[in-house]
């Protein structure tokens, strides 16, 4: 699917089919055994992310792309950072605002929309935590290229690695209610991807960080890099 069309289909599942599930998700409410899994796995993988970034970011300004419920926001603001929080959708972001800390609401700017939308404006870090695993190759380079070309720092940002164990979770997955499955993940390896951005032109160094596997969650952290 294009660009457009797949976003449709992702602010369909988060703003309409799925919302409750993934606000107990990623809150601190009882799951079931595999997403608690689920839920370990993407704790994980957002300390991996923050750990890229300084601990004291006073006068940053950074970009949480695809905030879903604010966990990251939240995050990022306790640091100093002033954040831009986006997110396809509306309730989500919603759940975010309502979450964060009365003493951390001037830091955020929560925006329901397109995290590629140019008039978010420049940053210094971006940071993408799941919020980019739907898309094909060439839509996830023209996103990266986007991004990068509005970042003086850099990129980090997550997607589903090419191995057999994902993809035979993601088959045993649709066992699961049609009401908690999330739109297909697309696989990516790291060096077919730094071509797509080389083909585009994108002069920025794209680097694995570690793999978080836990249960259910299977997903690979890059960073990309003027």
């Amino acid at each position: 699917m294009s660009y457009d069309r797949t976003l449709a289909s992702v602010e369909t599942y988060f703003d309409k089919t799925a919302t409750r599930t993934w606000e107990r998700l990623t809150s601190d409410a009882p799951v079931s055994r595999i997403r608690e899994t689920v839920r370990r796995g993407r704790d994980a993988m957002r300390a991996q992310m923050l750990a890229r970034l300084p601990d004291d970011l006073r006068g940053a300004r950074i970009l949480d792309a695809g905030c879903g419920a604010g966990q990251m926001t939240a995050e990022l603001a306790a640091r100093g950072a002033d954040v831009v929080a986006v997110d396809i959708s509306p309730s989500l972001v919603g759940i975010a605002r309502q979450r964060l800390p009365v003493d951390l609401a001037s830091r955020v700017d929560f925006r329901a929309g397109d995290m590629l939308a140019d008039e978010l404006g420049r940053f210094d870090h971006v940071m993408a935590m799941d919020s980019l695993i739907y898309y094909s190759r060439a839509d996830l380079a023209a996103a990266l290229h986007r991004l990068s070309a509005r970042v003086s720092g850099g990129v980090v940002f997550t997607v589903a690695p090419r191995t057999p164990l994902l993809m035979a979770m993601w088959r045993a997955g649709q066992l699961f209610p049609r009401s908690d499955r999330s739109p297909t993940m697309v696989p990516h390896a790291a060096a077919a991807l730094q071509k797509a951005l080389a083909e585009r032109g994108a002069a920025a160094k794209l680097s694995p960080l570690d793999r978080i596997t836990s249960g259910f969650y299977i997903s690979q952290a890059l960073e990309l890099r003027p």
